[in-house]
C-alpha cells in the first residue's frame, strides 16, 4: 500500500470579484474558493483542503488573498507547475500570483497576523472602472474624512460597525485597527485601513459612514461616539454600508515563522 503525506501550499491570489457570490462555498453559487478547489482536485486527483485568509463578500476584489491548499499525495507536485496548470484552468478573472510550498500545519486565516483592504471612492463618472469604484456624486471633504478616520486606530469595540452574521455571531467585535488613511488619487479618494481582522462588512460600513462625514451628513464627533473601547459596546449603529464594487483585499501579513 502506498503511504500518502499531508503537503501544502499558499497561494496569493487576484481576482475580480463581480460575477462570485463571494469566497465561500455555497450550494447554486459560482464562488472563488469553490472555483479554486476545482482546478486543484482535477490537478491533483484527490480531495483537497482549500481555506482562506479572508472571506470577502460578493462582489468584492483582491489583489493579495492568500489561502492554503492542502491534499493527501504520495509525492508532491513541483509548486511551478502547480501554479501554471492552476492558472491553465483557472478563469481569466481569477489570477494565482504565487505558489509556495508550506508546512502541513501552516493555516492561512488562523496564522495571519493582519489585513489591509482597501477601497476607491470616485469623484466623476467611470467608463472602464466602473465595476471597481463607488462614484460619490456628492462633493466630500477629503480632510473631514481623514480627520474621522484616524479615530479608529487602536484596540476597540467596532460592533457599530459590524453587519449581523448568523455563521459568527459568537466572534469578538473587538478589533485592533494598526492604520486607516483616507487620500486622493487623481480623481480617486483612496481609503486603506490595516488590522488584525475585519469582523463582517466592517469596511464597507466604516467607508459608507466616512462618506457621510465627507457630505456633512455626520459630524466629527458623532463618528466618534461609533467607536468606543473594548468594555463599553455601542448602543449606536453605522447605518451606511459603501457598495461591494470598490472594495479590494490588498495584502495578508504573517510573521515569517508560519509560512
Amino acid at each position: 500500500m502506498v503511504a500518502l503525506k499531508v503537503f501544502a501550499w499558499k497561494l496569493t491570489l487576484e481576482y475580480d470579484g463581480s460575477r462570485y457570490h463571494g469566497w465561500q462555498s455555497q450550494k447554486n453559487a459560482r464562488t472563488i474558493q469553490a472555483t479554486i478547489a476545482r482546478a486543484a482536485r482535477e490537478i491533483l486527483r484527490t480531495s483537497v483542503d482549500l481555506q482562506g485568509a479572508g472571506r470577502t463578500d460578493a462582489g468584492v476584489h483582491a489583489l493579495g488573498q492568500v489561502a492554503h491548499l492542502k491534499a493527501r499525495l504520495e509525492r508532491p507536485l513541483k509548486s511551478g507547475l502547480l501554479l501554471d496548470r492552476l492558472n491553465r484552468l483557472l478563469p481569466a478573472d481569477l489570477v494565482v500570483l504565487a505558489a509556495e510550498p508550506v508546512g502541513a500545519r501552516f493555516h492561512a486565516r488562523h496564522h495571519a497576523v493582519g489585513r489591509t483592504y482597501v477601497y476607491r471612492i470616485s469623484r466623476r463618472k467611470q467608463a472602464l472602472q466602473k465595476r471597481y469604484v463607488w462614484w460619490v456624486k456628492d462633493p466630500l471633504n477629503v480632510d473631514r474624512m481623514a480627520r474621522a478616520a484616524g479615530r479608529l486606530v487602536g484596540r476597540h469595540d467596532f460592533s457599530a460597525f459590524r453587519a449581523a452574521d448568523p455563521a459568527r455571531s459568537q466572534d469578538s467585535t473587538i478589533v485592533v485597527v494598526e492604520s486607516c488613511d483616507v487620500f486622493e488619487e487623481d480623481s480617486l479618494i483612496l481609503v486603506r485601513i490595516s488590522a488584525s481582522h475585519f469582523l463582517w462588512r466592517m469596511v464597507r460600513r466604516v467607508v459608507g459612514t466616512l462618506v457621510m462625514v465627507g457630505k456633512g451628513v455626520l459630524g466629527e464627533e458623532e463618528f466618534a461616539a461609533l467607536i468606543v473601547p473594548p468594555s463599553a459596546a455601542s448602543a449606536k449603529v453605522a447605518e451606511w454600508t459603501a457598495p461591494a464594487s470598490g472594495l479590494f483585499l490588498e495584502r495578508v501579513r504573517y510573521r515569517e515563522t508560519e509560512d
